[in-house]
């Protein structure tokens, strides 16, 4: 064969094979038809959260050309080494709101997706999710975030603590009027042991609605101006000196110091043990709590029920809703492929896998719901209905969400009710302070 005549043949073979390898791909990510495309989601690095990695194998077996990394980080760092990988052009394509910050802050950062153009053929009905929770993570008619877990307020109940003090249990149903603020203080009086000694004493109630910047709304008090939830959640005026709101923030540390059947932050230390939250310590009857401590339920030494959250004076609000979404980055290359994941997650069928593998996350998908209420042994599901379907209907969605800069507004408030909390300071004396050093923080980070 001639010499020239060879190397052109071998070189038409070799712009053959390197044609062929593009059109399938040639194994290497990209994001052509055809092509294998990776998407990473950012999450943090705990079971209830990591567990979807269990779903990654069905799910790639069902989506051929998409391969799905996770990437974690503990709670503390998970905001902070979000930036640094937004900053380093490296940011992953799916994550939520699971730090300190929330939508609103992702939202102004301009971190988030218009995911409005991907979503022409998706209906949040397919889904069964609600509109109002799917409105959620709407701004200007733009979605900007699937919701896939919906947490609510509820309240936990020693039983073993009520039958000792030979009390009814308190209800489940939030159209039982009965049930109010002053009913629960009358209870926790019944239930408290006021005692210097740690094995003795026991608190009737540990009140936790929401973060402390959002518990004034259950008494009626309004931190922040009514245009903070339709402008972005930049307040324009701050209501910490008006007295509905001091009266308020009063009747919370009230619990603490003047009624005394609430546990102090000392004693709430003292007895947390590795889990963090002193109801598991079997010394508080009643624990108003995010909907999350039912995963706890099989690490109780006693016997748990669920209730309504009692009605306070504000007759509207009595739960804090916290939905969680799932975002995509406005840096994601893969945004089809990353909604393609995030619809599978809201599936009913891997909503149902879901609640199980995650140790009882609850699900935004209504058709799973029936499964998430009988996962809790001990505690009757239609208490759990009624509570949730309470809570729907009587929350409001958790601050932390919809306010900008939020992770900086609640740690100056849990830095200055430090000394309320502890009974050092007086919460009139406290709340003017909070007041100036906010508006001049949100002056500074809303420019």
């Amino acid at each position: 064969m001639n010499r020239n005549k060879g190397k052109l043949l071998l070189g038409l073979i070799l712009v053959f094979s390197m044609v062929m390898s593009a059109c399938t791909g040639g194994g290497k990510d990209g994001g052509k038809d055809g092509d294998i495309v990776t998407i990473t989601h950012y999450t943090i690095d705990s079971p209830d959260r990591t567990f979807v990695e269990k779903l990654i194998p069905d799910f790639e077996a069902k989506h051929p050309n998409i391969k799905v990394k996770v990437t974690k980080a503990p709670y503390e760092q998970f905001d902070s080494k979000l930036q640094s990988a937004i900053a380093a052009k490296n940011a992953p394509d799916v994550t939520s709101h699971w730090g300190y910050g929330g939508f609103m802050e992702y939202y102004n950062k301009g971190m988030l997706m218009d995911l409005s153009p991907y979503l022409t053929d998706f209906k949040a009905s397919d889904y069964n999710i609600p509109e109002d929770v799917m409105n959620i993570y709407k701004v200007d008619g733009k979605t900007y975030g699937i919701p896939v877990n919906s947490y609510v307020t509820v309240m936990l109940y020693n039983k073993d603590l009520f039958d000792k003090a030979g009390l009814p249990y308190p209800p489940s149903d939030y159209e039982d009027k009965s049930w109010t603020f002053d009913k629960m203080v009358e209870y926790a009086k019944a239930l408290t042991v006021d005692s210097k000694n740690l094995n003795e004493a026991q608190y009737g109630v540990d009140f936790g609605f929401g973060e402390r910047d959002q518990r004034p709304q259950y008494f009626g008090g309004n931190v922040y101006s009514d245009d903070t939830w339709t402008n972005g959640g930049k307040p324009s005026e701050i209501n910490l000196t008006k007295p509905e709101v001091v009266e308020a923030f009063k009747k919370v540390y009230g619990l603490i110091y003047d009624q005394k059947v609430s546990p102090t932050p000392a004693f709430s230390k003292s007895v947390s043990g590795q889990f963090g939250d002193p109801f598991l310590s079997g010394k508080i009857g009643m624990s108003v709590v995010g909907s999350w401590s039912l995963a706890a339920s099989s690490d109780f030494s006693f016997n748990v029920g669920v209730a309504a959250v009692p009605q306070g004076p504000n007759e509207k609000v009595r739960s804090v809703l916290y939905v969680d979404p799932l975002f995509v980055l406005k840096d994601s290359k893969h945004p089809k492929e990353a909604l393609e994941w995030i619809e599978y997650l809201v599936t009913a069928e891997v909503q149902e896998k879901s609640i199980e593998l995650s140790g009882g996350n609850p699900p935004v998908n209504q058709q799973a719901a029936e499964k998430y209420y009988s996962n809790f042994e001990g505690i009757d599901p239609e208490h759990i209905k009624q509570v949730f379907d309470g809570a729907y209907k009587y929350g409001f969605e958790s601050y932390n969400h919809l306010i900008s800069n939020y992770s900086q507004i609640n740690e100056l408030f849990i830095n200055e009710l430090a000394s309320v909390e502890n009974g050092d300071k007086k919460v009139e004396d406290v709340l003017p302070v909070i007041e100036t050093k906010l508006k001049a923080l949100l002056e500074r980070l809303n420019k």
